[in-house]
């Protein structure tokens, strides 16, 4: 096997020359450049398995380096060099294609692991190993809204920039996180994922960076973060307009520094992790309200994928329906469940403020209820006239009340059968919204813990 070559673009001797070192410990051949013109005759001469460029070079700018390779030699991943500090110009620099950022000083221990994560994926794309058809068989639709959002996945998953995924509740955000860590480098590392809304505020810190033994009252032993559990692959921070202020503070710099204080540390940890963020709401206006740092929503905002809801990709629903059902069959054993031409009409008509989760919950509470394996519109339990919602909406203000998966009228089923199918799709969807916090869900429900577990045992929901 021929030995992997890089190209480094720099000005300045000190750094072409403590590259070539390092990366000549790492057994990488070193093409070392001044310019941006000398990058052009290299590039254009041979291929390179990774580059470093710095950000200002004699005639031109790293930019140009990073945009040249983006277009031209898409398999190269490209770092950009930069000042410390200078974010702004970090996060300019993965929106124009590069794969990561390094600051200067140059940290050695970062370095390499940056080094090897690029490599990898220079590996996989020419391999054809990054596996971008596998969202295939998990987000599924064929939308051209759809096929948008895999085509986007693919293509942030090339890379280490933060991104941000918006969409209304129940549209799959930590399905579509889930791929853009799947089909990168960092699939081989741990993919994190944690609802900020569903930590309390006081144990926020510890749950992020982790504490030492005695350093609060019931720290009996160490105990790693988050951060630290995701340390080589992905942290996926949903619902990330929950976060209070002081702990958004505390975030950005862990960001930025890549390394995290325990309580009760004396020194920092460094942690090598990718940022994915989701929200159900409009951050940008939270932003403008002064409910979320300007500063965290431009560092981990530096691409934004939008989810659409269902109602904007409504040719999907029967698809949708048919893999959710196949599921349902596989978990209890028994039959595919099989949707009348009525009841296909009444799903069709249906605006899903609940996305796909809630045709997930319609489905399941249809196969319970149905004769045999026919689901009618009666099974669906759907309102008899759902009005529909302006598709133009980008966000929503949270899922629809629970009332919208309850039967039609009180008088088609008995009293007591209608309250409790109130209840049980109103604690059901409160649940899956809190990832089955049951603190969290009482909070939303606005009920105490205690009245959820009588509730959860009258209803039998396990």
């Amino acid at each position: 096997m021929s030995q992997q070559t890089v190209l480094v673009v720099d000005d300045e001797r000190d750094i072409r020359e403590l590259l070539t070192i390092t990366l000549g410990r790492m057994d990488l051949a070193v093409h070392a450049v001044g310019t941006v013109s000398e990058a052009r005759r290299a590039l254009a001469e041979r291929s390179f398995d990774l580059c470093f460029t710095d950000m200002r070079l004699p005639d031109g700018t790293g930019h140009e380096v990073v945009e040249l390779i983006a277009a031209q030699y898409p398999d190269t991943p490209v770092a950009m060099i930069t000042a410390y500090g200078n974010v702004d110009a970090a996060v300019s620099a993965l929106k124009a294609g590069a794969f990561d950022f390094v600051s200067k000083p140059v940290d050695i221990q970062m370095l390499r692991r940056l080094v090897r994560t690029a490599l990898k994926l220079a590996e996989e794309r020419r391999s054809g190993a990054a596996a971008a058809g596998r969202a295939g068989d998990r987000l599924v639709g064929d939308s051209p809204a759809m096929q948008q959002v895999r085509a986007t996945i693919a293509k942030l998953a090339r890379n280490q920039a933060p991104v941000y995924i918006a969409g209304e509740s129940g549209v799959g955000k930590e399905l579509v996180a889930r791929l853009i860590h799947e089909q990168g480098p960092r699939s081989a590392g741990p993919f994190v994922p944690v609802n900020c809304g569903a930590i309390p505020s006081e144990l926020m810190e510890s749950e992020f960076f982790g504490h030492r033994k005695g350093s609060f009252t019931g720290a009996h032993a160490d105990k790693e973060g988050l951060f630290q559990a995701a340390h080589g692959g992905t942290l996926f921070l949903d619902e990330v307009a929950e976060l209070p202020l002081h702990m958004q503070v505390k975030l950005l710099r862990a960001i930025q520094e890549k390394a995290v204080r325990p309580i009760g540390a004396r020194e920092e940890v460094p942690v090598d992790v990718r940022i994915l963020s989701a929200t159900h709401k409009n951050l940008a206006g939270l932003v403008e309200q002064g409910q979320f740092r300007q500063d965290l929503f431009y560092r981990i905002n530096v691409i934004e994928l939008r989810v659409p809801p269902l109602r904007e990709r409504r040719g999907d629903v029967p698809l949708l329906a048919e893999h959710i059902l196949r599921q349902l069959a596989a978990k209890s054993g028994g039959a595919v469940g099989r949707l009348t031409a009525e009841a296909k009409q009444a799903l069709d008509d249906y605006d899903f403020p609940g996305n796909v989760r809630e045709l997930e919950n319609i489905l399941e509470r249809a196969m319970a209820m149905c004769e045999g394996d026919t689901i009618t519109p009666a099974d669906l339990m759907l309102p008899q006239r759902a009005p529909r919602q302006p598709a133009a909406a980008p966000f929503a203000a949270g899922p629809a009340p629970a009332a919208a998966e309850a039967p039609a009228s009180p008088g088609s089923v008995p009293l007591d059968d209608y309250i409790s199918n109130l209840e049980r799709s109103a604690i059901i969807k409160a649940l899956e919204e809190s990832r089955y916090n049951k603190t969290a869900a009482a909070r939303k429900l606005g009920i105490t813990f205690r009245a959820l577990r009588y509730k959860l045992k009258k209803l039998g929901i396990d």
